[in-house]
């Protein structure tokens, strides 16, 4: 399989909805147990070798975590203490995967309460009814992790030269995006809000200034896609030019996209993708005036 495999959406949109639902039902498990950090920095799942993670997760003087393995098809949850039960991922309904997860977590003797419902996305089913999302692909799982795992590996390389506030690179399960956020040091206006997300979560998430640039499977959209945007939406940015020549401002998402077929398809996928968020957030930091002197680390002290 080619490093930055065919992800056509059509082919796996209903193994996506799944894993999109399963993916929440962990996440809150994280959100529930970790305590906060600011701009809901303790909610998003991590890229690994294998999958997505958790990271270590406090219970008490003991952590957990949760992994989902997408090369041997399985979710681990693993203590510090040494304990370990795994729920095989295959053809199952989000009713079922829900019920697994939280009897795993109480024969390791963890106590966790979540809010069963799923966030942002249209016509949420709560978790212990959802017996519509079931598809399993397994062929279709491992690619979706491989394409994170490169995004997660390109974008990790382009944090580099930035000395400002910047987010780690990670997986926000809300809306099924790999996303890293760099910062201008300023406050932002109070954020105008998102249907169907509460006030407190948008207006937390973008207290200050920032860019902001991931890739999502594209649901809305057709295909999987990169993005970026700013907020503020600084004026004229949609008109700021940007690379590669795939890439352009999208009206209807108000951010600029590059699908990620483009990239994919290129001599140099990992050029076409480090092109796309230089020159996204170059346009972004230049409308927005950025001083961006202080926040950016010179080529030539780069650390390799």
């Amino acid at each position: 399989m080619s490093a930055w495999p065919d992800l056509r959406l059509e082919a796996w949109q209903d193994t996506y909805a799944t894993i999109h639902m399963w993916s929440q039902v962990v996440g809150k498990v994280r959100m529930a147990k970790t305590p906060p950090e600011n701009h809901w920095w303790h909610v998003p799942l991590y890229l690994t070798s294998r999958g997505l993670t958790t990271s270590p997760i406090p219970d008490g003087p003991r952590t957990f975590q949760l992994d989902f393995d997408f090369l041997d098809h399985s979710l681990d949850l693993t203590t510090s203490d040494g304990d370990v039960r795994s729920i095989p991922l295959r053809p199952m309904t989000v009713a079922d995967f829900h019920r697994d997860v939280l009897a795993g977590l109480r024969d390791l003797e963890i106590d966790v309460r979540i809010w069963p419902f799923p966030v942002e996305v249209p016509d949420p089913i709560p978790f212990e009814e959802d017996t519509v999302h079931g598809a399993y692909d397994a062929e279709w799982a491992t690619r979706l992790w491989r394409a994170l795992a490169q995004a997660d590996r390109v974008t990790k390389a382009f944090r580099n030269d930035f000395l400002g506030k910047a987010s780690p690179v990670h997986f926000f399960w809300g809306g099924f995006d790999l996303a890293s956020t760099r910062f201008s040091g300023r406050e932002a206006p109070p954020h105008p809000g998102v249907p169907g997300i509460a006030d407190s979560i948008t207006r937390e998430g973008y207290s200050h200034e920032c860019w902001s640039a991931g890739w999502w499977p594209g649901a809305g959209l057709g295909e999987p896609a990169f993005y970026a945007y700013a907020y503020p939406t600084p004026e004229g940015l949609r008109d700021r030019p940007v690379e590669p020549a795939e890439a352009g401002w999208n009206e209807t998402l108000g951010e600029f996209v590059l699908p990620y077929e483009a990239v994919r398809s290129a001599a140099d996928p990992d050029a076409h993708l480090l092109a796309f968020l230089r020159t996204t957030y170059a346009a972004a930091a230049d409308a927005g005036g950025w001083d961006r002197d202080r926040l950016e680390r010179p080529p030539e002290e780069a650390v390799r």
